[in-house]
């Protein structure tokens, strides 16, 4: 696949090619292609060849990635085809990649491999948030399934303090105070808890 960009500056007859290649593959029970090579040519002689890294898609799919890049910050998935050559002079970026090598049909890209790794920084971090939080729930699910009933540390006595009335009619109990009479208080009790 040949991308002609005629006379750029003094780059005469700049061309960037792809060379893709396709293989069955018997696991996936189906063919697919692979970005193998890419190479820039200028001056009708090829200048600078980049291997291509995990570029690859079914052969029925498109290819998609937010960059493709001969530089590290973008994941260098183009990598230099040797020390002596001189693709160590380029670099390389494609911004919203997207390529079909085989099966295109009315000039239209098919459904999307798209180069976006399942395990980003982002979901890593959401995923330990997770595990954190399960693990603050188990752990407060396991105090309450061991939170013990006060009910049995409490030991009650009456106090000493206190000497209970004879029994006399409840109804003096309510009456007001009136002179130099004094009541004395029923069945006080104490209680300590222990925990």
């Amino acid at each position: 696949l040949s991308l002609k960009f005629g006379d750029i500056g003094n780059l005469k007859g700049l061309v960037i090619r792809f060379l893709l290649t396709s293989s069955y593959y018997q696991l996936s029970v189906q063919n697919w292609f692979s970005l193998h090579r890419l190479q820039l040519l200028y001056n009708h002689s090829i200048q600078a060849t980049f291997n291509a890294t995990r570029i690859h898609a079914p052969a029925s799919y498109s290819y998609h990635c937010e960059h493709v890049s001969s530089l590290q910050r973008y994941d260098a998935l183009l990598i230099p085809s040797s020390a002596n050559d001189l693709s160590k002079l380029w670099e390389v970026t494609f911004t919203d990649f997207q390529i079909q090598g085989f099966n295109v049909q009315e000039g239209h890209f098919a459904y999307a491999k798209d180069c976006a790794s399942f395990f980003s920084p982002a979901i890593l971090m959401g995923l330990v948030m997770s595990l954190i939080l399960l693990l603050v729930l188990a752990y407060a699910l396991h105090m309450l399934i061991h939170l013990k009933s006060l009910d049995r540390h409490y030991e009650c006595k009456t106090s000493p303090y206190f000497t209970q009335m004879k029994d006399n009619d409840m109804g003096d109990e309510k009456e007001p105070l009136s002179g130099n009479e004094s009541y004395e208080l029923q069945n006080q009790q104490f209680c300590k808890i222990y925990i």
